[in-house]
């Protein structure tokens, strides 16, 4: 994984690689063996958590992709003492903190003279932001997943569909092919795909109170 780790700050995630609604623990297990894609798919799905925490610490851009680079290698040295595949979405956040706060302290970022912050020192309503972004970054991951399992077709369709500004109905039926009164059954029928699937079951079940019924109301 070290020339994946190489490739990948703590950026916008790589493209997709075909590992589709694998979960964490089939994740982590491919992972351990070498497996790139499993990899990929790692960084792609925990990106934007690792990025906002760097964010949120004041580090420009260059400074937040090497403390992002620096995570993932940490990640690729630990993978094997994570027991617990639920607990990688903690340690990602921990050990993000723990790299900002000594790029800080060490004087390394471009913004650190003057507001060197002690991650361990956070006040709870950044820890409550901190708690967002990882339920953020996990919806995103997840509605990507099913949203790449869609056909074709009903992706274009359900981009178009939330386009902005909208797309009228009758360019969609002129561009894809298909009946203006289809649009709507067809919408309903994609929607009803993506909340049965796996990744957003599984997301869905994690939630505890009004989360879980946010999503199964979206």
């Amino acid at each position: 994984m070290t020339a994946q780790a190489d490739s990948c700050g703590s950026g916008p995630p790589p493209a997709r690689q075909g590992c589709g609604s694998r979960d964490i623990t089939d994740l982590i297990a491919s992972a351990r063996t070498g497996d790139e894609r499993a990899w990929a798919a790692l960084i792609e799905r925990y990106a934007p958590l690792v990025w906002s925490i760097c964010r949120k610490h004041g580090l420009s851009d260059a400074d937040a992709e090497d403390a992002g680079q620096n995570v993932w290698l940490q990640l690729v040295r630990q993978l094997d003492q994570i027991r617990d595949p639920a607990a990688l979405p903690g340690w990602l956040v921990t050990t993000t903190r723990r790299t900002c706060a000594r790029l800080l302290r060490a004087g390394e970022g471009s913004l650190s003279r003057g507001r060197c912050l002690d991650a361990e020192l956070l006040p709870d309503t950044q820890g409550a932001a901190v708690e967002r972004d990882l339920l953020a970054a996990e919806r995103h991951a997840a509605l990507r997943e099913a949203f790449a399992d869609l056909p074709v077709g009903h992706q274009r369709l359900i981009t178009m569909l939330i386009a902005d500004p909208p797309v009228p109905y009758a360019e969609i039926s002129a561009r894809l092919g298909i009946a203006v009164g289809s649009i709507g059954p067809i919408r309903a029928r994609c929607l009803d795909r993506l909340r049965r699937h796996p990744a957003i079951v599984a997301l869905i079940d994690a939630d505890d109170g009004p989360d879980g019924s946010a999503w199964r109301a979206a």
